[in-house]
């Protein structure tokens, strides 16, 4: 496996579940990640233009491929409702091989929508 080939997971945020979902519809459907998990019901807060807020927000973690995660942080930013989305790549290091392989055939670098 190349190394701009490997599993990476994207961490985003979403101010809803269904948000969350009509974005990760279409990155499965488009082959840009294998599968999106979204967790309801977080509670996030954090500071944003100087003052504390706190929202209830869903998480996203969508589990594609490297070599794709510039695309899918770009289709994510361009459907996003904020202005501003969490939109943070982590490594995968390890794990299920058969897990891994079934995620790397179910995204395909090459193929456009």
């Amino acid at each position: 496996m190349q190394e701009n080939d490997k599993p990476v997971l994207i961490y985003s945020t979403f101010p809803s579940a269904e948000a969350a979902e009509a974005v990760g519809r279409v990155l499965v459907e488009r082959q840009l990640a294998a599968c999106v998990n979204i967790l309801p019901g977080m509670t996030s807060i954090y500071r944003w233009e100087g003052a504390i807020a706190r929202d209830s927000e869903a998480v996203m973690i969508i589990k594609t491929r490297k070599s794709l995660s510039e695309r899918v942080t770009a289709e994510v930013g361009a459907m996003h409702p904020y202005s501003n989305p969490a939109l943070v790549e982590i490594a995968i290091n390890g794990g299920s091989q058969a897990y891994v392989d079934w995620l790397m055939g179910e995204t395909r670098p090459t193929r456009e929508s």
